[in-house]
């Protein structure tokens, strides 16, 4: 016995690419068999017909003289001696491994030959590093039949569902012998049909075919010839492999293993052995538990060298999962180790043997039959042998089958003292098995303490395995138990490095860990309990976009309408730093949550609901989950009728809400019409009609936001229409009292926008356009005639303010939103259209003025009429016929008329080519006026469909801020409001009064109570609205 392979005629190199690998072992390289020595092999004699056909002479290693290096033909003093592997064959640097593609399939892998003596630390660390596989949770080693046999179609179909569910669930390697033919065969077709119907986020199925390499058919075309040859082309030509095998073209990747020998089968099987023993002992850390990666031997039909694989890995303490219906051995197994354990005899054992071996049995040895019987009777060791039937036993899959053999071969170590229940538990979570855990490890015999899953629940969080942390919270995990200083830190270290918050993190977990632990209360220097440990944990998840687990999470909290809506606003950060985020089934899963929450509270309570709206939270930085959602900007939840019936009683203030607004606008214009019954009021205390408290009425009337707004809108309009009458009629040099009167009422303004200014306020569009619209005017008071033209501007902007009262209406107010959008596609679009504006102008310009000097009139020419072109004005002297020298400047000297045309002095006809400047301005009103201008159109209608889809949703939107706006601002409307100014200084500044108003929607300040007293306002003894 020896090593194989067709050799070139010169001793074989190692490729430029492959030092890396050699380097895998500072001793041992990577290497292929080369002959040194041709011996006649003593078997020839038996094969007279093959010597007589082929007129060929076969070495011992079973390649022919031609295929071995010249020097090993030449007489030695080694020839008429046994034959012998180690000093007849000898090593050389690997000439076969890389990419390999399968011709006409479209299948690709990666392979090497390697040395039968290759450490498998070489190996392992070849497949890991520079494979780029990662290290399994599980080693499935296939063995059985190596010809082609059969199966029932329901039994195939199970067993190849069962063990790629198995391998893609757990991270499994499958271990095969790599050909196309019998087990290996199945498994690869099993991986086929899995890769056609899965979807590219399931991952790829490792599948490691060790094969030998001088068995393996065309395995000429994978050496490496020449640089640049590769991936290496393999085809499967399986009609003409003979007593060779072809590789599989389902597997991923190879190792063919070289002795040297041609055509000689189980070459592999030692090193097999030892790699499969050297990976179950490797270990494999995730989430702060390490486990050592179990093997499992998966049997399907099989002669006697797979009961032999079979015997080695029971005695070696491996479990083996035998396929009963598969054939052969694995039936013998089954029948055998279904019998009680007293019926298992040797009669038994050989009359099973008899059964499925019926031909080869007959002619068996003695020895061989005492053999077999002897390898079978390890069917006695049932904590290490388990048989899948079909439909029996509970048993659905194979999967179910492998892993319920790990655990019960785990089960059956004595660790301790006790079962070893924990590392049953890791193995679970490892391979990613909930069904496996609730079925085989919580189960009566064994009663978890809460503090013994804590460290799975670890490694659950950060293996993201959101099953397992809500299998562990089911099984008594408390949160605020198991989340500790230490516990956050952990997490915080071991954050996903695809996380945006990846390096900020790092950075500050690593330079101020103190200052982070100072926020935590300890007892005797050890962190007891965070402060709130379920928030913290939500926000690690959220942070990692890890959506089924802060929803688990979320689920655990008492506020789960302000989780909901921190939810959204850690969504909306996420989306605006470019995180792949906001995906729109999380984001409808979330709201529907948070909104079926809210509504069951609304139903059953309506007060009590809109009281949560406005509760301060004091985990998530005393604002209010109403705050969080307008912050997060979830138009959906701020939409619900609940959350519109709460605005809608502020916009009212102490009014009913079904007053009409014809009434409140009658009653602004004649207040005493309040004591008529006209305006009913929810304050009890307003419905008294005692002359002691006349003022009430009043006072509740003119603090509605309601009142408020329409006050504003009316003094709004006068001072327009006095603004615009300055303007027009009354602008003198000195200015007049109407002028005063404009710049008083604006001071007004302007004391009310320095109001806001404690708040929120550059963050609001239409604050931006007040502050521009003052400055404006502050400007046009210091000059005159400019100054008029300075303040005829600012009166635009001015009218343009009045948009905002619009969105009160839930018609036109989604129309604002639809107008700004519309103007960052004029933006944009005007770019485009600047390109062919710019190009045209400048080229009119050159062919028809010469030497044009004067910058205003060239800006007139090149952009101005341009532009005025696309609009229908058409430009004068275009074509020489239209235009005459009283509307221009022969040399330009006339500042006020252009400079006229290129002409020819004697024939009195335009210099210019009247012909390219038609086509030009054809040209131009093409691409403009039909081209261009229907894009835009088109980005207009789309805006619109946008905007138009999401009307109400939209309208109810920006309604919040609106009332904001007015539930916060004095009653008393411009230039009046000075004296609610004076008055609120008075009263909060000199004498210290605090407010007393409801604050539904201020912002909480540091001292603000638990429940804001906005339902206080309204909601004490507010029950109808009869008067």
């Amino acid at each position: 016995p020896s090593h194989p392979h067709p050799l070139p005629s010169s001793p074989s190199t190692t490729p430029s690419s492959f030092p890396r690998v050699r380097s895998l072992s500072c001793s041992v390289s990577l290497s292929d068999i080369s002959h040194s020595f041709f011996l006649l092999s003593p078997l020839f004699p038996l094969f007279p017909l093959y010597w007589v056909i082929s007129m060929k002479v076969v070495c011992e290693c079973g390649y022919t003289r031609q295929q071995h290096l010249e020097e090993a033909t030449r007489p030695h003093t080694l020839q008429g001696k046994d034959w012998d592997p180690k000093k007849h064959v000898q090593e050389m640097p690997t000439d076969a491994f890389g990419d390999i593609v399968f011709t006409g399939l479209g299948q690709k892998g990666k392979y090497v030959r390697l040395s039968q003596d290759t450490p498998s630390s070489v190996i392992y660390h070849l497949m890991t590093q520079y494979w780029g596989l990662d290290v399994p949770n599980l080693l499935i080693s296939v063995t059985g039949g190596a010809k082609d046999f059969n199966m029932k179609p329901r039994l195939k179909s199970i067993f190849r569902r069962g063990l790629v569910k198995v391998a893609q669930t757990t991270g499994a390697w499958i271990i095969t012998g790599g050909s196309h033919t019998g087990v290996m065969k199945q498994v690869g077709e099993a991986v086929r049909d899995f890769t056609l119907s899965s979807s590219y986020n399931e991952g790829e199925v490792v599948t490691v075919g060790i094969a030998t390499w001088g068995t393996v058919h065309n395995r000429e075309a994978l050496i490496r010839s020449a640089v640049g040859s590769f991936p290496a082309e393999y085809i499967m030509d399986e009609e003409g492999q003979g007593h060779l095998t072809c590789l599989d073209s389902n597997h991923s990747h190879f190792i063919l293993v070289d002795d040297g020998t041609h055509g000689r089968y189980g070459v592999e099987i030692p090193l097999r052995t030892k790699l499969e023993k050297f990976i179950s002992e490797q270990t494999k850390e995730k989430g702060g538990v390490a486990i050592k990666i179990p093997v499992v031997c998966v049997v399907l039909e099989g002669g006697p060298g797979t009961l032999h694989t079979i015997y080695n890995a029971i005695t070696n303490g491996t479990p083996c999962v035998v396929v009963e219906g598969s054939g052969r051995v694995a039936d013998v197994i089954a029948q055998v180790a279904g019998l009680p354990t007293g019926e298992i005899t040797i009669a038994r054992i050989q009359q099973a043997l008899s059964v499925f071996f019926r031909e080869m049995f007959e002619t068996l040895p003695e020895s061989s039959v005492v053999e077999w019987t002897k390898k079978v009777n390890i069917v006695r060791r049932r904590q290490l042998l388990t048989v899948f039937r079909e439909g029996k036993d509970g048993q659905q899959d194979v999967d179910v089958a492998i892993l319920q053999a790990l655990l019960k071969a785990s089960r059956s170590h004595d660790y301790f003292g006790h079962e070893n229940w924990d590392h049953q538990l890791k193995l679970a979570v490892a391979w990613n098995r909930v069904d496996i855990a609730r079925s085989e490890i919580f189960s009566d015999e064994r009663q978890w303490k809460p503090s013994e899953l804590h460290p799975v629940m670890m490694a659950a969080l950060i293996s993201n395995k959101p099953e397992f942390v809500k299998l562990f919270l089911e099984n008594g995990v408390r949160l605020k138990e198991f989340v500790t200083w230490d516990t956050l830190l952990h997490l915080y270290q071991h954050l996903d490095p695809s996380c945006l918050f990846h390096s900020k993190l790092q950075k500050v977990l690593a330079e101020e860990p103190e200052r982070l632990r100072s926020l935590y209360k300890r007892s005797s220097g050890h962190v007891a309990f965070t402060m709130d440990p379920v928030r913290d944990l939500l926000i690690w998840a959220i942070v990692q976009n890890r959506r089924e687990l802060a929803e688990i999470i979320w689920a655990q909290v008492t506020g789960s309408v302000s989780q909901h809506a921190w939810l959204r606003v850690g969504q909306r950060w996420g989306s605006s730093q470019g995180g792949n985020v906001a995906r729109k089934p999380s984001a409808n899963s979330r709201w529907k949550r948070g909104a079926r929450v809210f509504t069951e509270c609304h139903r059953k309570d309506e007060e009590r609901a809109q009281k949560l709206l406005t509760r301060v939270s004091e985990a998530w930085g005393r604002t209010t989950c109403l705050q969080l959602a307008l912050k997060a900007e979830d138009m959906k939840f701020v939409s619900h009728g609940g959350i519109q019936a709460f605005l809608t009683k502020v916009w009212w203030g102490q009014l009913c809400v079904d007053n009409g607004l014809w009434r409140v606008i009658l009653c602004m214009v004649a207040f005493p019409l309040l004591y008529t019954g006209l305006i009913t009021f929810r304050c009890q205390r307003c419905r008294v009609l005692q002359a002691t408290k006349g003022l009430l009425r009043v006072r509740a009337f003119f603090n509605a936001p309601v009142v408020i707004f329409h006050l504003n809108i009316l003094s709004y309009f006068a001072f327009l229409c006095l603004f615009a009458y300055v303007l027009m009629v009354d602008f003198q040099p000195t200015p007049s009292w109407c002028e005063y009167l404009i710049y008083f009422w604006l001071f007004s303004l302007v004391c009310e926008e320095l109001r806001q200014v404690a708040l929120l306020y550059f963050s609001d569009f239409w604050n931006k356009l007040d502050i521009g619209a003052i400055l404006l005017f502050a400007a046009g008071l210091r000059l005159l005639y400019p100054g008029r033209v300075i303040l005829s501007l600012d009166f635009i902007m001015f009218c343009l303010r009045l948009m905002h009262i619009f969105t009160v209406s839930k018609t036109l107010g989604p129309k604002i939103i639809i107008v700004k959008r519309m103007m960052k596609d004029v933006f944009f679009f005007l770019f485009l259209l600047a390109v062919w504006v710019v190009s045209f102008g400048v080229a009119k310009q050159a062919i028809l003025i010469h030497n044009e000097s004067r910058v205003d009139w060239i800006f007139r020419g090149v952009i101005y009429q341009s532009y005025l072109t696309i609009f229908g004005q058409m430009p004068a002297y275009i074509d020489g016929r239209t235009g005459g020298l009283d509307q221009c400047s022969p040399n330009g000297t006339d500042p006020y008329k252009p400079k006229c045309p290129e002409s020819d002095a004697i024939r009195h006809e335009p210099a210019f080519p009247e012909w390219l400047t038609v086509i030009l301005l054809c040209l131009y009103l093409l691409f403009t006026n039909i081209l261009l201008l229907n894009l835009l159109i088109a980005m207009f209608n789309y805006t619109f469909q946008q905007v138009q889809e999401h009307t109400d949703q939209i309208w109810k939107f920006q309604r919040h801020d609106l009332i904001e706006e007015y539930h916060g601002r004095p009653p008393a409307p411009p230039p009046f409001i000075l004296l609610s100014h004076l008055h609120l200084f008075i009263k909060r500044v000199v004498l210290k009064i605090p407010a007393k108003r409801h604050k539904q929607l201020s912002k909480p300040t540091l001292h603000a109570p638990s429940v804001l007293s906005a339902v206080s306002g309204y909601g004490r003894g507010e029950h109808g609205c009869s008067f």
